[in-house]
């Protein structure tokens, strides 16, 4: 059967394309889709494997079976190998922190975005998250490596997803870098960018209604860092 390949950041540049017509077995699993492109491109024989498989803009397990036509996206692992994730279980800050510290860096931020009782005039009951994950997944990674291109910062994005109460964490971002002002300025960077650009949608409930929100504080859009 017939696939399509879709390749990032080292892994794209090791194939020298970004997407790739695969012919594979039947019954190849989205975990062995590497396998079969390492044996094709030696190249990626000295990248790490991918941290993440989506099959149709679908996050799935390695062992989820292909089918005719899939396309298929194998993601890399983010600059220093810093923490990109959406979780359903309350945001472990620490680990948050912990996954951005190296010896290189000098400071470190921390964003935390929590839960709010009160917005527009009303008493806030709860929220709720979703996103496009795959996508989100994705575009996450992509902050994270600008950071690390423009100010020397190894970024970590953490993002809830579903119902959150009062106090709750939605969103955690770390950022490390060899002095202050580049991890601040990264920090910035990331959350401005999360806002305006990752696929996740908020929505507030409160005593006889709900209502999905935008972006509350709207900022100029953060500009692409030069390389």
């Amino acid at each position: 059967m017939n696939i399509t390949v879709s390749l990032f950041a080292a892994h794209r540049e090791a194939v020298g394309t970004p997407t790739v017509q695969l012919a594979v077995p039947d019954g190849t699993t989205a975990g062995g889709v590497w396998d079969i492109l390492t044996t094709r491109y030696p190249n990626l024989n000295r990248m790490p494997r991918p941290t993440t498989v989506a099959i149709n803009d679908t996050v799935v397990p390695p062992n989820a079976a292909l089918a005719e036509g899939d396309r298929v996206a194998l993601l890399a692992p983010v600059s220093g190998g810093s923490l990109i994730e959406l979780v359903r279980d309350p945001i472990r800050v620490e680990a948050v922190l912990d996954s951005v510290r190296h010896p290189s860096a000098g400071a470190a931020v921390l964003f935390l975005g929590t839960v709010r009782d009160h917005s527009r005039g009303r008493d806030v009951e709860r929220l709720e998250y979703e996103a496009y994950e795959a996508l989100a997944r994705t575009e996450m990674a992509r902050i994270a490596e600008q950071a690390a291109e423009r100010w020397g910062a190894r970024i970590a994005i953490v993002h809830r997803l579903g119902a959150l109460s009062i106090g709750e964490i939605s969103v955690a971002i770390a950022a490390a870098a060899p002095h202050r002002r580049e991890a601040f300025e990264a920090g910035r960077f990331a959350i401005d960018a999360l806002k305006q650009t990752v696929p996740i949608w908020k929505k507030e409930i409160w005593a006889g209604g709900a209502e999905w929100i935008g972006e509350e504080e709207p900022t100029t859009p953060p500009a692409a860092p030069k390389s």
